[in-house]
């Protein structure tokens, strides 16, 4: 190896000239290798030579080099058309990663950098610039609003990871103080809101209470999918959800009274394959129609802000808890993809605990009782007799529950 400055004649008097900067020349495999290292310092053009040597000799073991890290603007077609992919029968997750990652194209810095330096200064600095800004109505934008950025900016570098794009992802804590819309409604606003609801917007609110569906699987519910007959497990008849939002969405949900009379009547009048036509009855109402129907209903009887057409199936949900429902009941009945979300709808209260008390009073006093019987048992079988024991358990609530257990025991010896 070695590193040279050539000669050249100079075009003006022809004289020959020493150029400037250092020039490396080698042999690899039987090649000649020449070229400029475009430096005058000497020792810098010698470590651009041994560089060369390490990126030849890596292509001679099949060592490849890894590919330039796109920036953040390169990647988002490919990360939009891979999401187009993955979620091709959910338009609404489409068009919401689809409006996030409008707003961080938008970011003044964001979008020209290198996806490999996005790492936790530039989050940050991205987090405080945005939480600065105003929204398109003049007021300082949520905490949730910069969350579902985050979140999307997250799945963006993930996913530049499962392609090999990155080595590593930064790790991207979401802001604090989001707003949860934990809004339940009580029996006696209830009684209020579906008397002063419009239709649809009253039998949505219906099925909502009574089965805990979302609001666009109500929205979209079809005629085929409803079963008012009686099954198995269902006395009334039941829905069936086939697609969802989570990967549990697709389940059956037992009718209530009220829910199976609302569907029965609704069918004798409504003629559309869907159970909530909108304008047209070859397609279903929309569910901004039907936000809109709630937002008159909310304001006309002053109901809280926070209250909003999912709640329903928040009360629906917070009710089967309060009722002692357990926490993987109310995930298949949710169709949560996981029982941490369905832990959300667990609301304690002083009677809720209360009853929790009662219900282990009873449990431990009829499994006295029986050990009690056990015992006797035991002492009659001592004496090589046969005994019938019939215990009576009292409860609280004044019923009398009666276990009989037999016994059967061989007489040995005299």
């Amino acid at each position: 190896m070695s590193v040279y400055k050539p000669t050249y004649p100079d075009p003006k008097t022809g004289e020959l000239v020493r150029s400037r900067v250092w020039w490396y020349r080698f042999q690899w495999q039987g090649r000649l290798i020449r070229n400029s290292s475009k430096v005058t310092n000497k020792r810098d053009a010698e470590q651009i030579e041994a560089a060369e040597h390490t990126r030849l000799a890596k292509g001679e073991v099949g060592i490849k080099e890894k590919p330039k890290c796109p920036t953040l603007a390169e990647f988002a077609p490919r990360f939009t058309t891979a999401i187009e992919t993955i979620c091709a029968e959910k338009p609404a997750t489409v068009g919401f990663y689809k409006e996030k990652l409008r707003r961080l194209l938008a970011d003044k810095k964001l979008p020209g950098l290198r996806l490999d330096a996005i790492d936790v200064p530039v989050i940050d600095d991205y987090k405080q610039r945005r939480t600065r800004q105003k929204s398109r109505y003049k007021r300082a934008l949520s905490v949730a609003s910069v969350n579902r950025e985050l979140a999307t900016l997250r799945r963006m570098l993930r996913t530049a990871q499962e392609w090999k794009l990155l080595d590593r992802v930064p790790r991207i804590h979401l802001l604090r103080g989001e707003r949860q819309r934990d809004f339940v409604l009580s029996h006696r606003a209830e009684t209020e809101y579906l008397n002063a609801a419009p239709q649809p917007l009253k039998d949505v609110a219906i099925l909502i209470l009574e089965t805990g569906v979302r609001p666009g699987e109500a929205a979209n519910l079809q005629w085929p999918d409803v079963y008012l007959q009686t099954a198995v497990h269902a006395e009334l008849g039941y829905i069936a959800i086939r697609k969802g939002k989570s990967k549990n969405a697709k389940r059956t949900l037992s009718l209530t009274a009220r829910a199976a009379e609302m569907l029965k009547t609704r069918k004798a009048a409504v003629k559309s394959p869907w159970v909530f036509p909108g304008d047209s009855p070859d397609a279903p109402i929309l569910g901004t129609s039907l936000d809109h129907q709630h937002y008159d209903v909310r304001d006309n009887l002053k109901l809280s802000k926070d209250f909003v057409v999912h709640s329903l199936r928040h009360t629906m949900l917070s009710r089967l808890g309060e009722s002692g429902a357990g926490a993987f009941d109310i995930m298949r009945i949710a169709g949560h993809g996981s029982v941490t979300v369905s832990q959300r709808y667990f609301h304690p209260t002083p009677e809720g605990m209360e009853r929790a008390f009662e219900r282990l009073e009873k449990l431990n006093a009829l499994k006295f009782e029986q050990a009690e019987a056990e015992a006797k048992a035991e002492a009659a079988a001592a004496n090589g007799a046969q005994k019938v024991v019939k215990e009576v358990v009292k409860v609280k609530d004044g019923r009398r529950r009666e276990s009989a257990q037999v016994f059967e025991f061989k007489v040995t010896g005299p």
